[in-house]
């Protein structure tokens, strides 16, 4: 990038090239319409020193004398700082465009075409060019939109210089006249408008060049494409849309938790951020050498367990948010012990480049070097880690990288891969000036030894803040105390007593009074004096009193099991869920009313929202972990385990079942499933996913002896309900989860010293998974369609599920006998099949190696081959010899097909062709422009259309007519083999097609491999 700068003398020159880490200074941009290109000031104008001479130097004077008003040195104007005689220059400025605008500090519109105000004699001036406001060519052109939405401050100004108002004041008009969004407008993030709204915002705009029209809407969309000026408006917009869908995806896998979300979650079960309770942080000194030294780029704030360290980070998240530049991004993540998605340091990195990329979609580009070839796995695979820490690391160090703010909260709670996290952390706190982080934890002494390497580190301690933080408790005592007297109806003398109780007796923990004053809701306000002091102060006094009210409690057994439960499982329970573990008193299995009272009965341990179970906080966790565990764990943890782990295959067992959701087409994709209601997986969810780890957490050599042996209850389960728990998995989005969960199955087995016959099964099924993962991840009914037809033949679980075979598959390929062997294989290729065909009489099977597409007549008499030499041949099927030679076309010629009638031949080209022949002449009778490239074709019964894989197009028109296909067929991409333009079954890689034949619905597939498939 390169700006413009005014000398004292008023002469205009250009700075120095920014690039890299080059501090770039402030400036004012110009948004403008262009005027005939002899007359706009163009790059080589400035470099020669004639740009004073052109029209268009008067707007470069305006704005160079309104930067000076406004402070600024210096000012940027697309005509002349983008050399466009330079291509490269050219499509960076294009990509850049949007970032440039969003980045400058005063965005000034020139309205060349808007008169002045002028006063009315009532005093008022709005009218007299409110209307020439409305229609003003700048609100018709497609490069302005971008230039109305990236900057934060834009300004309009008549042809006369003078000021009419700003984005904000003239937000009404602005609104009525471009229909974008008042939220918009405000800078809110693009990305939470929907591809249509933004795509209708440019729709009745226009573009000098018609590609322009796609090229401007890059900044918008967050997505870069190279400019192809002369590809037409079509071709732009359909890169731009294949972009748009990419990002989509990419963004959409990375996704695992939505952090903001997250946010949202913990500040309600909570109770709500009060603010006075944190903005002490805010004049803090540790805090503030963070925020404005360039020195500190790392801020530490650990304390005690309650002492308001996730509320803290959630009111600083709100502060940064008012604070910052528009431009500026922030990512935050929350740790959660309780909740195996969001406890580890890969989940924390994913929830941190999620945000990122949301906020500047552009930094996806670092995602998907690696993501278009791994796909989703990238993000799930035993090496996630590596992959995630290097995407981030590439992420901090792009130059284009906005000042960014990073937060994560209690690291403490990150159970797995907590080392390489801190580590990954002090490094990348050094990476970038613009990167600053907050993380908060405990007071833990090997996160302190881990954090004690990073240079520019500052830290801030909750408990050496003890005035501050007494101060805060005391405004939320105060917030909650209210919110009791309301509710409970307190009297003065009430509540200034339970007021006293708490403040003499919080010693600076947020979480005492919260949950105090949960335990105080409960109570009668009348009663509420006479039982303050049964609540000791201090954490662990209070848990042990909420536990001996427990175990005075009828409902004491009750309430352990459930306790003992939510303390094993890997991811808080839904109440639903909750049922498949705990027995449940008569009368209260799916009634919500009895199950939330039951809960309630867990002192306060637990919170329930949405129907879903939390711990209240992670240290009542830990205290009935570490403090009760002989109550509440009897037995030991291990018969928890062993009890989820049995449970779950009793309910996955009793619930599971084929089509479980009812979506009937074997093809039906997973992103298109809706959430069911009555939910048919509500209790069994949760099994499905985690039931192989509580199998390894019960001591399996002593707790598992029948269950692992021939006949037990997995053998059982696998035999029985293998398939119907894989397309839950699908279901529930956890197909990789049962992938490892297999694979942790098989460790198990090979580990024991009794070897049985399951472990065989065990095997199978991994091998099993691991082949149609793809498939079943994508459509959840392929498992009894692709998974078990491209399955060998002596496949255990295939033989197990051999009555859930589709019936419409008559003809099934030849499969291998084992997972690696052939059973049938057509051999006489060295290389690569490129092309299959029946004869018609069903006793010949034609295939070529160097030829594109064979193909015979109906009489079987004739044999027609398509070649990459651009022309088309006709044999004598019967000695072998070239009858005609056909040229015509430009490019490759892909497919070739005899009409029913064998008169005429069909031959389809790279030139977007196909051109209709007399097979007799040799004469070309028809060229269609079909606009794109047909790999196959093949008449229908009647002669009058062609089947291709883009659809069917009519042949007895002049141009080609595309309507829906119909019979068995091809997807464009390959991928499915199709009935009537459905997808009925998924193609695993191996299979699918360099070349492939299609006769009614048999489906014949010639593979890379040299091998060739049937199938009807």
């Amino acid at each position: 990038m390169r700006l413009l700068q005014r000398s004292e003398m008023g002469e205009v020159s250009f700075t120095k090239d920014f690039a890299g880490d080059d501090l770039i200074p402030p400036y004012a941009i110009l948004s403008h319409t262009w005027g005939l290109d002899t007359e706009e000031v163009i790059f080589q104008d400035i470099i020669n020193g004639t740009s004073e001479k052109k029209p268009g130097y008067e707007k470069i004077r305006f704005c160079a004398e309104q930067a000076r008003q406004d402070g600024l040195q210096h000012f940027w104007v697309d005509t002349c700082c983008i050399n466009k005689k330079n291509y490269a220059e050219l499509s960076h400025s294009i990509g850049s465009m949007f970032r440039w605008y969003r980045k400058a500090s005063r965005c000034y519109v020139y309205l060349s075409d808007v008169p002045p105000k002028k006063r009315r004699r009532d005093g008022s001036s709005k009218d007299t060019w409110d209307s020439d406001f409305r229609e003003s060519r700048w609100f018709t052109r497609g490069w302005t939109l971008q230039e109305l939405l990236a900057p934060a401050s834009v300004e309009f100004f008549s042809q006369e210089r003078q000021r009419l108002g700003d984005k904000s004041s003239l937000e009404q008009q602005i609104y009525e006249i471009t229909g974008v969004s008042k939220s918009a407008l405000h800078g809110d993030s693009l990305s939470q408008f929907s591809v249509h709204e933004r795509m209708s915002w440019i729709t009745s705009r226009q573009t000098k060049l018609e590609e322009d029209k796609a090229y401007s809407l890059l900044g918008i969309f967050g997505v870069f494409i190279s400019p192809r000026y002369g590809e037409g408006i079509m071709s732009a917009f359909k890169r731009l849309e294949e972009e748009i869908d990419k990002l989509e995806k990419c963004t959409r896998d990375i996704r695992l938790t939505d952090p903001r979300d997250d946010k949202k979650r913990i500040e309600e079960t909570k109770g709500g951020l009060v603010d006075d309770s944190y903005r002490w942080i805010l004049e803090n000194l540790e805090f503030q050498q963070w925020r404005y030294s360039q020195q500190s780029w790392l801020l530490w704030i650990k304390g005690d367990p309650g002492k308001g360290k996730t509320m803290l980070l959630c009111g600083i998240i709100n502060e940064l948010k008012k604070s910052i530049a528009k431009s500026d991004l922030l990512s935050y993540f929350f740790c959660q012990a309780t909740n195996s998605g969001i406890n580890n340091a890969t989940a924390v990195l994913r929830g941190l480049i999620y945000l990122l990329i949301d906020q500047q979609p552009l930094l996806v580009s670092h995602v998907r070097k690696k993501y278009d070839q791994a796909g989703k796995t990238l993000f799930e695979d035993f090496n996630s880690w590596v992959a995630l820490s290097e995407i981030f690391h590439n992420i901090l160090q792009d130059p284009n990288l906005d000042n960014t703010f990073l937060i994560v909260d209690a690291l403490d709670e990150c159970i797995e891969g907590l080392p390489r996290l801190l580590d990954f952390i002090v490094r990348m706190s050094s990476v970038s000036c613009r990167v600053k982080w907050i993380i908060s934890s405990r007071n833990w002494p090997n996160i302190e030894q881990d954090l004690n390497t990073a240079t520019q580190k500052v830290r801030l301690s909750l408990e050496l803040n003890e005035d501050s933080v007494s101060a805060a408790v005391t405004v939320y005592i105060q917030f909650k105390v209210d919110q009791l007297a309301e509710r409970n109806r307190y009297s003065s003398d009430t509540r200034d007593t339970v007021q006293r109780y708490l403040l003499q007796n919080a010693h600076g923990t947020f979480l005492w009074v919260a949950l105090v004053c949960q335990e105080l809701s409960k109570i009668s306000g009348w009663k509420a004096q006479q039982k303050l002091v049964a609540f000791p102060p201090g954490l662990n006094a209070l848990y042990k009193r909420m536990m001996t009210q427990i175990e005075d409690s009828e409902d004491v057994e009750l309430c352990k099991r459930i306790l003992a439960v939510v303390s094993a499982v890997y991811r808080p329970l839904t109440l639903c869920e909750l049922e498949s573990f705990v027995d449940m008193p008569d009368g209260v299995s799916g009634t919500f009313e009895a199950l939330s009272e039951i809960i309630g009965l867990c002192g306060s341990f637990l919170t329930l929202r949405e129907r879903t179970i939390s711990f209240v906080h992670q240290s009542a966790k830990d205290f009935l972990v570490e403090q009760t565990y002989n109550e509440i764990f009897p037995s030991g943890i291990e018969y928890i385990h062993y009890t989820i782990f049995s449970r779950s295959l009793e309910v996955m067992s009793k619930t599971l079942r084929r089509d479980i959701f009812g979506l009937g087409a074997p093809g039906f994709p997973i992103n298109q499933v809706k959430q069911q209601s009555p939910d048919p997986l509500s209790q069994a969810r949760y099994s499905c996913v985690y039931w192989v780890d509580h199998l390894l957490y019960c001591n399996p050599s002593r707790n598992t002896i029948g269950d692992l042996q021939d006949g037990g209850s997995v053998d059982r389960f696998l035999r029985q309900s293998y398939l119907y728990w894989l397309e839950a998995l699908s279901l529930c989005r956890s197909i990789s989860e049962g992938v490892v969960s297999i694979a942790k199955l098989e460790a198990l087995s090979e580990a024991r010293s009794d070897k049985s016959g399951l472990l065989k099964v065990i095997k199978d099924a991994r091998r099993f998974v691991m082949s149609h993962k793809l498939a079943i991840e994508n459509s959840p009914l392929q498992v009894y369609a692709s998974a078990l037809v491209f399955s060998p033949a002596s496949s255990v679980i295939r033989g197990f599920f051999r009555h859930e075979e589709p019936e419409w598959i008559t003809i099934l390929p030849s499969i291998t006998a084992g997972w690696s062997a052939c059973l049938q294989t057509l051999e006489g290729h060295s290389g690569s099949v490129r092309s299959v065909a029946f004869s018609h009489d069903s006793a010949r099977l034609a295939s070529a190696r160097s030829v594109w597409s064979v193909a015979f007549s109906p009489d079987s008499a004739r044999l027609a081959s398509a070649s990459g030499d651009n022309t088309v041949k006709i044999w004598d099927a019967r000695s072998g010899a070239c009858l005609q030679t056909l040229e015509g076309h430009s490019d490759y010629v892909h497919s070739v097909a005899f009409s029913p009638d064998s008169a005429r031949l069909a031959s389809a080209s790279d030139d977007k062709t196909v051109k209709i022949w007399d097979a007799r002449s040799g004469a070309c009778l028809q060229t269609l422009k079909v606009g794109k490239i047909i790999y196959t074709l093949s008449y229908d019964a009647t002669g009058s259309s062609l089947r291709t894989n883009i659809g069917t197009i009519a042949i007895s028109a002049s141009a080609a007519s595309v309507m829906s296909a119909i019979d068995g067929g091809l997807s464009a991409e390959g991928s499915w083999i199709t009935y009537n333009s459905k997808n009925v079954l998924w193609l695993p890689l191996e299979y699918r097609p360099s070349c492939s034949s299609v006769l009614g619905n048999t489906v014949a597939i010639g593979a890379g491999s040299g091998k060739l498939k049937v199938l009807n």
